[in-house]
């Protein structure tokens, strides 16, 4: 069973390597669309928000469906629309169709994706939450790493529109060859519960309690820092003039984005193991101040490519433990029952954050002239986390886990 399990966690990781690429090589495509359809940056980074949201609104429908469909076939049906996506928008002609096939068509394929491979993959490992979903979530933050450098050749060689034609097609084999060995284990979580705590915390309990929604407004904000990197890194680069750059004879901007892949995978996993340890609040405190800091130095050295390169990277550290902290604090705390559908609805706040990230930062650029205020926000927003998870967070968690609720 032991190895079974590690099995499982392979097939989950490629499946999430496989859809990975419409978030993480979205920036690679801006300038093109820009030109493509004539229009600012702020619209077109709705697409983008679009993807992000349409990923998590969906999550929740997943955690329903997932009841009455086989988590493989769930699963694969994701992945299928996940490529699709890619299909469709190498033919589209006009903003509004490039937000409807890769905002919406590509954000509810890859939302299936995700949430039910965590979902799955917590299951398999009941007793190291925080290391499960953090694998899970690596293998979606590093996916991308395999495609960064070939999309970037065959874009310039080829076009957006071949482009986004062959990698669609790679999503959906690669995709569903992972995802036909998934499998829901025989023994069950659930079993580790007492019949009253499994009752008492189902979704309708859950999101009633305030404890919820403090995760979910630190989620959102966490989220909202580390998805205006991701949506506009290309954009930020051109703007501190080393996107043509080169160091070791690559190109700054992409191997920027892979140093992102690496350090966004393996904080996943990473982070997850030392909440395992430490606990999940001072984990969360420790990750991020140490984003906080390293968008500061980013911001301050980012002229220099070197600097602009590593110091991404270490954001990316700070940023991407998100996805496995929260689902497994989630989990700690209201039980195993309705993990799927509440992690769901928690998921929902990269939807928010998707919206202050993409579309609302480029705007506070494109009004500002400078990335200062956006950073600043960023910043912000990563200390006030940071302080919540010790100051609320916490203590709210150790009252409720004794009852005074």
């Amino acid at each position: 069973m032991k190895n079974s399990r590690w099995w499982q966690m392979a097939a989950g990781l490629a499946c999430m390597a496989a859809i990975s690429s419409p978030q993480y090589v979205w920036t690679l495509f801006t300038p093109m669309l820009k030109t493509e359809f004539g229009t600012s940056a702020a619209a077109l980074q709705v697409t983008f928000s679009l993807l992000i949201v349409l990923q998590t609104l969906f999550s929740p429908i997943q955690g329903w469906i997932g009841r009455h469909v086989a988590a493989r076939t769930l699963i694969m049906a994701g992945v299928v629309l996940t490529g699709l996506s890619w299909v469709v928008t190498a033919q589209v002609h006009s903003l509004n169709m490039l937000y409807l096939s890769y905002g919406i068509l590509g954000g509810a394929g890859t939302g299936i994706v995700y949430v039910g491979v965590v979902s799955l993959l917590m299951q398999w490992f009941p007793e190291r939450r925080g290391m499960a979903a953090g694998a899970a979530a690596a293998g979606y933050g590093m996916g991308a790493m395999l495609t960064t450098f070939p999309i970037s050749y065959m874009l310039a060689a080829s076009g957006w529109r071949e482009t986004m034609g062959v990698f669609g097609v790679v999503i959906i084999a690669a995709g569903l060859v992972a995802a036909w060995f998934l499998k829901v284990p025989a023994f069950s979580s659930l079993e580790q519960a007492s019949p009253s705590e499994e009752e008492r915390y189902s979704t309708s309990f859950v999101v009633k309690t305030p404890l919820f929604w403090v995760m979910f407004l630190m989620m959102a904000t966490m989220a909202t820092s580390g998805l205006m990197v991701t949506s506009q890194l290309a954009q930020i680069a051109n703007d501190f003039n080393v996107a043509h750059l080169t160091i070791l004879g690559m190109a700054a901007l992409p191997l920027a984005m892979t140093l992102d892949r690496i350090a966004n995978g393996l904080t996943r996993p990473l982070f997850g193991w030392i909440s395992d340890h430490l606990g999940r609040e001072r984990t969360m405190a420790f990750a991020f101040t140490l984003e906080a800091i390293a968008l500061t130095c980013w911001l301050a050295l980012a002229h220099h490519p070197v600097a602009f390169v590593l110091l991404s990277g270490v954001v990316f550290l700070g940023w991407g433990e998100i996805f496995s902290l929260f689902p497994a604090t989630l989990t700690d705390t209201f039980g195993t029952k309705d993990a799927s559908r509440n992690y769901g609805l928690l998921y929902m706040a990269q939807g928010v954050g998707a919206v202050f990230g993409g579309p609302l930062a480029a705007w506070m650029h494109q009004a500002s002239g400078n990335w200062h205020p956006v950073f600043a926000c960023a910043i912000g927003g990563d200390l006030l986390t940071a302080l919540l998870a010790i100051l609320v967070l916490k203590p709210m968690r150790h009252r409720f886990m004794r009852g005074r609720v």
